[in-house]
């Protein structure tokens, strides 16, 4: 009985009543953009297909929890986020350009954490909010005409995630998967290249895969 006693014992109690905390997160994210093409697509025999593809990344950033309830917080993120997208265009003379975009991305995620009964160490909790991206790498004020494609820098969305907290003596470690999604068009009509005027819209998608550690 002792024994079982002591195996079901629950670490790191006080930290359920703490009206703040902070911690730390790294972790690794794919993106891809949301293509909407525009009117210059279908009218000119220029380009006959285009492509998102998803590329690969990793973010590293604190985080900062103010508890509100026993089942609900409000958590900030900010995280530094290195990011990749590609476009494939493929033209009619059966020619392809793959264009990579790449992104140093200041990234400000404002959301609620929905958590559920602790169970002994154990607890699950879900994610909801919104964020607010700046890309550093933005070519907005580029002064080339030959841009294959301008991007704006700021942009905004919602996230939607789920994670667990593992509760441990000195910490507790919290896997999480995010969905992030821009509401914001951060394409920019400043150039005349075909592979500009073939997009209407351009919006960000990304899944995050973190690891926190929170004191």
């Amino acid at each position: 009985t002792h024994s079982f006693a002591q195996d079901e014992k629950m670490n790191n109690l006080e930290h359920d009543n703490k009206l703040y905390y902070f911690g730390i997160s790294i972790g690794m994210n794919a993106a891809q953009y949301k293509i909407n093409q525009s009117s210059y697509f279908s009218k000119f025999d220029t380009i006959k297909n285009i492509t998102p593809i998803w590329k690969p990344g990793f973010q590293v950033g604190i985080l900062g929890n103010l508890r509100l309830s026993s089942f609900v917080d409000l958590r900030v993120t900010p995280l530094f986020v290195i990011r990749e997208k590609a476009i494939r265009f493929d033209y009619l003379n059966d020619s392809t350009l793959n264009h990579s975009v790449e992104s140093v991305l200041f990234n400000l995620p404002i959301e609620f954490k929905f958590k559920s009964e602790r169970q002994t160490n154990f607890r699950f909790y879900v994610l909801a909010g919104g964020k607010l991206d700046y890309d550093f790498n933005a070519n907005a004020r580029s002064k080339r005409p030959d841009e294959i494609i301008k991007f704006k820098p700021v942009d905004f969305g919602y996230n939607l995630g789920l994670g667990f907290e593992f509760y441990y003596p000195n910490f507790i470690f919290s896997p999480e998967i995010k969905i992030s999604n821009g509401l914001g068009n951060v394409l920019l009509r400043n150039t005349n290249e075909a592979t500009n005027k073939a997009l209407d819209r351009l919006s960000t998608r990304m899944v995050y895969i973190s690891f926190l550690i929170q004191g």
